[in-house]
């Protein structure tokens, strides 16, 4: 069975809303980045591919494996929420072990593959730990151990470092990669440099359409010798902001340090920057 995801002029609809609009997508063995705004249709497209929800229109076939035939599909896919709920009395093994069942997994094989897990994601050390004593980072991890429990060819992750610290973002991502060596993983998030630091592959929703299908390289591409930076003062600053994105800015006593996209050198103290992610996002989302 081919580890791929084909995804054929997708389109699908909330009543007489249209969250998406023809998806043509290939995705293949390692991680890839499903990126843009809030309410773009990421979350959509995901429960589509994990067949959460009906696809309205089009085709769609998880490792061979079309999606209308549902309980085929989720025996090969994990699946990992924004919101995900646990179960806070129980203990790190004893929640494990009850979704290994409803996984439907035996007795042998969770005794065999939950300490695993567990030392994967680095919680071997809290199996006696209850759910409800977990910080944040602990419980998503806990979340991926639970989404790869069956042992899926697929795993799919939803917005997975909003609100945790940078070393804990930092572990999860490492975490993802190390994953994704012998599966599909999706990272979905609007976090670019959660993409930046661990997809290659990649994809730009905006308002339901695929405006980017393509490397992380080449979409940097797309900016080069277009990103400057200026020391300016906060006045300046916002008549910069009239004529130019802005993609970052750092206070430096009464100036700015910006950083902004312009198609030629703008002004004399302006000096051109090696182009980034989030430069070539922000030119594309304004493109």
């Amino acid at each position: 069975m081919s580890t791929i995801i084909k995804i054929k002029n997708l389109n699908q609809y909330y009543g007489r809303k249209q969250a998406l609009r023809d998806i043509n997508l290939t995705i293949e063995t390692g991680m890839f980045g499903l990126l843009g705004r809030n309410g773009a249709g990421k979350t959509t497209l995901m429960k589509v591919i994990a067949t959460l929800l009906p696809r309205s229109e089009g085709m769609v076939s998880v490792c061979g494996r079309n999606t209308q035939k549902a309980s085929e599909v989720r025996k090969i896919v994990g699946y990992l929420p924004q919101e995900f709920s646990m179960y806070p009395n129980m203990t790190v093994y004893e929640t494990m072990d009850y979704l290994g069942v409803l996984s439907g997994l035996d007795r042998a094989k969770r005794r065999q593959r939950i300490p695993k897990l567990l030392e994967k994601v680095n919680l071997e050390g809290d199996q006696r730990k209850k759910v409800k004593a977990l910080s944040g980072g602990m419980k998503r991890r806990l979340g991926i151990a639970q989404a790869i429990l069956h042992d899926p060819k697929v795993l799919i992750v939803d917005e997975p470092t909003a609100g945790l610290d940078p070393e804990e973002r930092v572990r999860f991502r490492n975490l993802l990669c190390e994953i994704a060596e012998e599966r599909i993983v999706i990272l979905s998030t609007h976090i670019v440099g959660d993409i930046e630091a661990t997809c290659e592959d990649i994809a730009i929703l905006d308002e339901g359409s695929v405006i980017y299908r393509g490397t992380v390289s080449d979409l940097i591409a797309m900016t080069d010798g277009k990103v400057y930076s200026a020391e300016i003062s906060k006045r300046e600053l916002e008549l910069l902001k009239k004529d130019y994105i802005v993609t970052s800015m750092l206070t430096l006593g009464n100036n700015v340090m910006a950083r902004f996209l312009a198609e030629e050198k703008p002004f004399a103290s302006a000096k051109l920057c090696e182009a980034g992610v989030e430069d070539a996002y922000m030119y594309l989302m304004h493109e």
